[in-house]
């Protein structure tokens, strides 16, 4: 079992790592249970993997309380989470209790928030049953659910006391979300490890079709990414941690465009919106164009989505403006100066950026670059 340590806000917790560890989870999740503890999945997981959980929970005298919600990011929403509240209350679930979050990225952001709102703060653990969730969502403690005004802009932070991953959980993922999760491990490369993006261009293939070996590697060196990041800047006040949205500002503005309807992925969305970053640091001239276009053909052969033909720039635009990392009332971008090269910045205005986006939406490709970078 690899053992990743998570130092966040004074205090850290344990990920741990290792096929099996599902069939583990009463072994592990004894010193945070009364004799039954609450668990929060959607309906997909709990049909799959349900048993097992509660079988092995059992099998050290743990009852499995489920709350069970519909799949997909549509029921990231304050219905959802009111409901899970009223759930976890009428269960007597005390401030000293743990929720178990059990499921892909949205059940971690759902289930975490209701332990960040219950009695002001119970403990949570989460066991993550999706790529995506495991490289990325259930490690750092954001929590959120969506609004009409866009994706995660009601949240809290809230670390968890424990994390399980256990990569054969993977093996019942569907494909499109296998993939839509392989776009945060390569975002991993991206931000500031060029040989690791080299590792996914010659291995993530194997990933996505199962070699265990391949897939142990990516999550835990996206693990052990993320969490030197975190323990750097938890709360996202010097920069560093915004790092880790390479790609969500467009992503984000893709996903609330689609309504969180499950046409467009939240990985899916990350994947266009890292190479729509790239070209956008060409454009202003501060990444190759070379650096740009492999990381746009390594996503494509991987099934991922690399352009936004179609899209309304204004409409990109104006959720854009929503964005979290917004400061002073100026966009904020994670832009890239080559592979691995990530950085902060608000200097392009969004005249710019709005030309940027038309010539995208358009199926065209900006290459030239500005003459006036202030970054």
């Amino acid at each position: 079992m690899t053992v990743v340590d998570v130092a966040a806000g004074g205090n850290a917790y344990p990920v741990r790592i290792a096929a099996g560890l599902l069939d583990r989870a009463g072994e592990l999740l004894a010193p945070y249970a009364r004799g039954r503890i609450a668990v929060v999945s959607e309906d997909d997981v709990w049909r799959l993997w349900g048993a097992r959980l509660a079988a092995a929970l059992g099998s050290e005298g743990i009852e499995a309380l489920p709350i069970v919600v519909p799949a997909g990011e549509a029921s990231k929403n304050w219905a959802t989470l009111g409901g899970v509240l009223d759930r976890l209350l009428a269960l007597g679930i005390e401030r000293s209790d743990h929720i178990v979050a059990f499921g892909g990225g949205m059940v971690g952001d759902l289930a975490g928030l209701a332990a960040a709102l219950l009695k002001r703060g119970c403990g949570l653990i989460q066991i993550p049953t999706t790529l995506l969730a495991q490289v990325d969502s259930s490690v750092g403690g954001k929590t959120a659910v969506n609004v009409a005004a866009g994706k995660n802009l009601v949240g809290a932070f809230h670390q968890p006391d424990l994390v399980l991953i256990d990569p054969a959980l993977l093996d019942t993922l569907p494909g499109r979300q296998l993939a839509a999760g392989y776009a945060e491990v390569v975002k991993y490369g991206l931000i500031d490890d060029a040989d690791f993006f080299r590792w996914c261009e010659y291995e993530g293939a194997a990933l996505l079709s199962g070699d265990p070996a391949a897939r142990l590697h990516a999550i835990e060196t996206s693990v052990r990414a993320k969490a030197r990041i975190v323990g750097a800047d938890e709360r996202e006040t010097t920069g560093r941690r915004a790092l880790l949205n390479f790609g969500h500002s467009f992503a984000h503005a893709l996903e609330a465009e689609a309504g969180y309807s499950g046409a467009l992925l939240h990985g899916e969305a990350v994947a266009a919106g890292m190479a729509l970053a790239m070209r956008l640091s060409v454009a202003e001239g501060l990444c190759p164009d070379e650096d740009a276009m492999r990381v746009a053909g390594h996503l494509r052969v991987m099934g991922l989505p690399t352009g936004i033909p179609g899209q309304a720039a204004d409409r990109l635009i104006a959720h854009m403006r929503q964005d979290k990392k917004n400061k002073d009332g100026r966009i904020t971008l994670i832009l890239s100066r080559g592979i691995g090269q990530a950085f902060v910045t608000d200097q392009v205005p969004e005249e710019r950026l709005r030309a940027f986006l038309r010539t995208e939406c358009a199926g065209e490709t900006i290459t030239s670059p500005a003459s006036d970078w202030r970054g």
